[in-house]
């Protein structure tokens, strides 16, 4: 058992399905009591009743105060897990550039605003951020999901700089390909960076749970990124060759796969926008 998670009342957003659903079993499992945030109304309450968690339905930027109350009255940990994937480069619309970025960071922002008062009072709180591995390095055919990502990394550093000695704690979760419905959805990029080491949503909840028990700000549910993360910053020229390589790989997948996809045209949102699938 995770003492710090026993009779502690936790938020999980985008809990539906995926990573999110992963995360609240687990919390659950450990003797905290749960609010399941998703979008998806049914899919929220789908995990919940199979948890005995409560249920706070609705965009996750705006949710602090309904789970607060849906807690009996106290946060004492908040999984910013809800996210969106989308693809393309600067050719990319601006919605799909907004979209990313209000989700994949500001509604992280938005819930700390919320939250701190209280937790800087008490002296305590902890803020979970599954930011995703290409918040560490990027992620190949995805500017919008890779730059936002690394602003997720960006804010959960400066919370953990700013408030770890008033009791807040910080957790940056990065994880590489998981087996979900946005991985499945990825299409050429997926297939040649996520796939092949894809893991288990089960995988990543059990990885939060030892980073949470060894009070790590990073947790890598693939450790293999901490090699990558240090490659990238000691030697970034090897680093992007590497990279371009796989991105000559890329276009060559894609001109062997070259047929419409309907809905998901370049800077579209991808269809299924669960958290920590993408590298």
């Amino acid at each position: 058992m995770v003492e710090a998670l026993r009779d502690a009342r936790v938020v999980v957003t985008g809990a539906g399905g995926g990573i999110g659903a992963a995360l609240a079993r687990a919390f659950a499992a450990e003797g905290a009591r749960v609010a399941v945030n998703d979008l998806d109304a049914g899919a929220a309450r789908t995990v919940a009743a199979e948890i005995g968690a409560a249920v706070v339905p609705g965009d996750a930027s705006g949710i602090v105060p309904a789970a607060r109350t849906a807690l009996g009255g106290r946060i004492d940990v908040f999984c910013a897990n809800a996210g969106v994937g989308t693809g393309g480069g600067p050719e990319a619309e601006d919605a799909a550039w907004e979209l990313a970025w209000d989700v994949n960071v500001m509604s992280h922002v938005r819930a700390a605003r919320a939250l701190l008062p209280e937790w800087l009072e008490r002296g305590q709180g902890r803020f979970v951020s599954t930011v995703s591995a290409a918040g560490l390095l990027t992620m190949i055919g995805a500017a919008t999901y890779s730059v936002t990502k690394h602003g997720a990394l960006a804010f959960a550093e400066w919370l953990s700089l700013t408030y770890r000695h008033r009791g807040v704690k910080v957790h940056a979760v990065c994880p590489q390909g998981v087996r979900t419905r946005m991985l499945e959805s990825t299409g050429p990029a997926g297939d040649l960076v996520l796939a092949p080491t894809a893991i288990e949503p089960e995988d990543v909840a059990r990885a939060v749970l030892a980073g949470i028990e060894a009070e790590h700000f990073l947790i890598l549910p693939h450790p293999e990124v901490a090699d990558y993360y240090a490659a990238r910053a000691a030697d970034p020229e090897h680093w992007l060759g590497g990279m371009n390589k796989l991105q000559r790989g890329y276009e060559e997948l894609q001109a062997q796969q070259a047929r419409p996809a309907a809905g998901t045209a370049a800077g579209s949102p991808v269809p299924a926008a669960k958290e920590g699938d993408l590298a």
